[in-house]
């Protein structure tokens, strides 16, 4: 991806921007561990092309590039990237074998059968991509962007309340169904979740830029996160194709929040 890079900075006689190390950094972090190298090079190339490079480079993409990379592979190698089973390591003093392919915790919680608890869950001691295990690591990472300044409190907190308002939502109108009963704030400590919150939809050039945006992006971002995950049989984790629908309605959430404005000025204008 870097070389990709590095190529069109030289057609284009561009200096080399640092903006796909952050990727290059979040690609790893949201693949499940088994993935083929070769298919994450090839994910890796396809995001910076065609999720970057043909918008103009750095600054000017439309989706998260780490994100458009892993929805490439969700789409072209279904198999690898949705299925039901992770690989999980064994302890060396039980095991005969390196590591076993059991349910994810998503799949898990989608039938019911839970096999972790809650705090198990939150220090990040359950199977799932490198980057949205630790629920605890994940806000580490979430007070270091805040305190830094780089990413926005306003769409980590919105996105959570999104979440948290759909999670209740579901839990109300349940009935038998065993994954729209599973305690909303399980939602927040399980899959990809807390990662996507923190990590993914405050990326600064994909996200809403106003701060109004900010709000509503985000709270649009976890209501939708829930929703695909628990309604959508086929698919039991929505952040990704949430951020990505949201990143395409981030341009229209900043025109209406900003005609808003200009509207409530110009009301105002007109009374003196």
């Amino acid at each position: 991806g870097l070389g990709i890079e590095f190529v069109f900075a030289q057609i284009r006689g561009h200096e080399i921007n640092e903006g796909f190390l952050v990727s290059g950094m979040l690609i790893p972090l949201i693949m499940p561990v088994e993935t083929p190298l070769w298919m994450i090079a090839l994910a890796t190339a396809f995001a910076v092309i065609f999720g970057k490079e043909v918008f103009g480079g750095t600054g000017m993409n439309v989706w998260n590039p780490a994100l458009v990379a892993r929805a490439f592979l969700f789409f072209a190698y279904p198999v690898q990237m949705s299925g039901d089973s992770v690989w999980i390591a064994l302890e060396k003093s039980d095991r005969v074998i390196d590591s076993f392919t059991g349910a994810t915790p998503l799949a898990e919680a989608a039938t019911g059968n839970l096999n972790f608890s809650p705090l198990e869950a939150f220090f990040g001691f359950i199977p799932g991509s490198i980057g949205e295990t630790s629920t605890l690591a994940i806000l580490l990472g979430a007070a270091i962007l805040i305190i830094t300044g780089i990413g926005s409190w306003k769409i980590m907190l919105s996105t959570v309340a999104g979440g948290v308002v759909m999670g209740i939502i579901l839990n109300i109108f349940a009935g038998s169904n065993i994954f729209m009963a599973l305690p909303f704030w399980h939602h927040l400590i399980i899959g990809g979740f807390a990662f996507g919150a923190v990590f993914m939809a405050t990326d600064p050039v994909s996200a809403a830029q106003t701060e109004k945006g900010k709000w509503i992006y985000g709270f649009l971002t976890g209501i939708l996160a829930i929703l695909i995950r628990v309604l959508n049989p086929a698919y039991p984790e929505g952040m990704m194709l949430a951020i990505l629908l949201m990143n395409t309605f981030a341009p229209t959430i900043d025109y209406y929040v900003i005609q808003s404005h200009i509207k409530y000025r110009m009301k105002r204008v007109s009374q003196f």
